[in-house]
């Protein structure tokens, strides 16, 4: 047997074996009561009264802080220095079939399920629909249980249900509550998204049968799953086919099409949903399934994803800077943000990986604080054209001051969570692939034009006299900030700052998992990436836990360049800040 691949058996062999400690079971169910009582409470307020408004709107709020509080015990439970899956639970119900329940969280999906936990009841709480409240909460939660389940879901049956799950509601909050020419945006969503799932499931199927073929054991099991055996062409079929559904899902360039449309026509709580973690599952999908189940096709499509990454970076920054309506505006925007996490995802490095994971929450957090002031904006003044808006900074001066930071964190300002994923996947694509890193960095400029620019023209200066006609809110004045929508919004602030001086606690937990899926992908592409004349990927210069504990700044260009230092002819060891020389990961 070559030495590669002894050397990836041995490594799957190590992963699979690390999951079975006392990390993998749960002194609680957490997981599920996570899944689940967001699925009890919708289910409870459909035998509420539909007059019974309020009842209804704290019945869906009780509940999605509930999960936040359940999701907060996770954290709590969940180990920094264990890289595998922690508190799984498995519960088989179609054995014959190989299909089971089984859920778990590790450091990629632990941040993301906190995501889902703090912006749900965000999304409720600052949702004003007054038509059907009964049905837009019942929809939201959900939402929700599909969110939640996708996040933690180690089946792929499971995944995908869930994954098609969360197409029904936001299709219905759009449809019920959304803005002009909602149908045909809803829709476009349901049927792109819909279509490319197809593609999802025959791949889901396609490789259960293949491992079948070989091992005789018909499972849907992930970790399982990761042991096939592939040849090359069956390798880039089956990535081609879960990207497929992963793409459309973020989306990402050129499968974004349906984006700013529904983005615009969303209300406020369902563009919260869709934009901030609907989106997020397709990014999710490509690191947790792409990376662990196919890394040889990963390795060799790598510049073609950083491709289309970089050019929806770019085109999304140009096409953002020429609209003139915010939730376009903000659709194009997210764009280019994805097609940053796109390129940390196979820049295939450490740092950019994390990176990526960290920036998922970060765009998370602030495009749902962004979406949620032009909702307020529209709510007020009728309208999102900058062309009808102008010297609101005069009026609202409190809305300007949070939409100012928001804004600044969107653009990657030092100080806020915007800048620390950005510069991760930046420092860390650089060693890999410097072009695309220096091409990505126009993006970073495009931002602050477009949103300086929509900042400007909202909050200072007159509004535009060559409109066609009023906006349908001018005759009426434009009130500041409400305490309920201080409230909705202080959480999105704290956090954005927080993370933004304080990211450590997050990337200590991203990073144990990261340098297991970054070593994977080394053990399965060698010899590939020497031949390639790329730097090491390997991520085991220093021990897990303590990568990111000395100034994240500092110490991830550090430890970048000890990583570079790896990847030299002759370079047994790579030294980090004056520690030990460990050995790198043999290959």
């Amino acid at each position: 047997m070559p030495l590669h691949a002894l050397t990836a058996l041995v490594l799957a062999a190590r992963t699979h074996a690390g999951l079975a400690g006392p990390a993998n079971t749960a002194p609680f169910p957490f997981l599920n009561t996570l899944i689940l009582v967001p699925a009890a409470a919708a289910l409870v307020i459909l035998f509420v009264p539909k007059k019974q408004t309020a009842l209804i709107r704290a019945i869906g709020l009780v509940a999605a802080i509930g999960v936040l509080g359940i999701a907060a015990a996770v954290l709590d439970q969940f180990k920094t220095s264990t890289a595998g899956y922690q508190l799984v639970e498995t519960h088989p119900f179609a054995s014959g079939l190989g299909i089971s329940w089984t859920v778990g969280v590790d450091g990629v999906s632990l941040f993301l399920m906190l995501m889902v936990a703090v912006l749900f009841p965000i999304a409720l709480a600052g949702a004003t629909e007054k038509e059907n409240t009964k049905a837009f909460t019942v929809w939201v939660l959900i939402a929700e249980v599909g969110c939640m389940g996708s996040f933690l879901s180690l089946d792929l049956l499971l995944f995908f249900l869930f994954f098609e799950l969360t197409l029904i509601p936001v299709y219905f909050l759009i449809v019920g509550w959304g803005r002009e020419r909602r149908g045909p945006a809803a829709t476009k969503f349901f049927l792109y998204t819909f279509a490319a799932s197809a593609f999802l499931l025959v791949g889901i199927l396609s490789l259960a049968f293949i491992h079948a073929g070989q091992s005789g054991v018909t499972t849907f099991d992930v970790i399982q799953l990761a042991h096939t055996h592939l040849s090359g062409t069956a390798d880039v079929v089956l990535f081609l086919a879960f990207t497929a559904a992963f793409a459309v899902k973020a989306p990402m360039f050129p499968f974004h099409t349906w984006s700013p449309d529904a983005y615009a026509t969303s209300p406020a709580g369902g563009v919260v949903v869709l934009a901030a973690v609907m989106a997020k599952l397709g990014t999710y999908g490509i690191v947790r399934f792409d990376l662990s189940l196919f890394p040889h096709a990963v390795v060799v499509l790598a510049p073609l994803l950083l491709s289309l990454g970089v050019a929806g970076i770019i085109y999304g920054g140009i096409v953002a800077a020429a609209q003139r309506d915010l939730g376009r505006l903000m659709a194009y925007s997210s764009l280019a943000h994805m097609g940053f996490i796109i390129l940390g995802a196979f820049a295939l490095t450490g740092e950019a990986l994390s990176g990526a994971v960290l920036q998922m929450v970060n765009h998370g957090l602030y495009t749902a604080a962004l979406f949620l002031l032009i909702a307020m904006i529209y709510r007020r003044w009728g309208t999102t054209d900058v062309r009808h808006l102008g010297g609101l900074q005069r009026k609202a001066p409190m809305m300007a001051a949070v939409f100012t930071l928001v804004m600044l964190a969107s653009i990657g300002v030092p100080g806020l969570n915007g800048f620390i994923g950005e510069f991760l996947i930046l420092a860390g694509t650089f060693l890999t692939h410097r072009w695309w890193a220096i091409v990505a960095l126009v993006g970073v400029v495009l931002a602050a034009v477009y949103l300086l620019w929509a900042y400007q023209q909202v909050f200072h200066g007159p509004p535009a006299k060559a409109a066609a006609a009023p906006a349908p809110g001018a005759g009426r004045p434009f009130r500041e900030l409400t305490v309920a929508e201080g409230l909705v919004m202080a959480p999105l602030v704290v956090l954005i700052v927080f993370l933004g001086v304080y990211p450590q606690p997050v990337l200590a937990r991203i990073t144990p998992t990261v340098d297991r899926i970054i070593n994977q992908v080394e053990a399965a592409a060698h010899p590939h990436i020497p031949a390639l004349g790329r730097a090491s990927l390997s991520a085991a210069v220093t021990p897990a836990s303590e990568r990111h504990d000395h100034g994240f700044v500092l110490h991830a260009v550090l430890a970048s360049h000890a990583i570079v230092g790896a990847g030299r002819p002759g370079a047994g060891t790579a030294p980090v800040q004056g520690r030990i020389p460990t050995k790198v990961a043999s290959r």
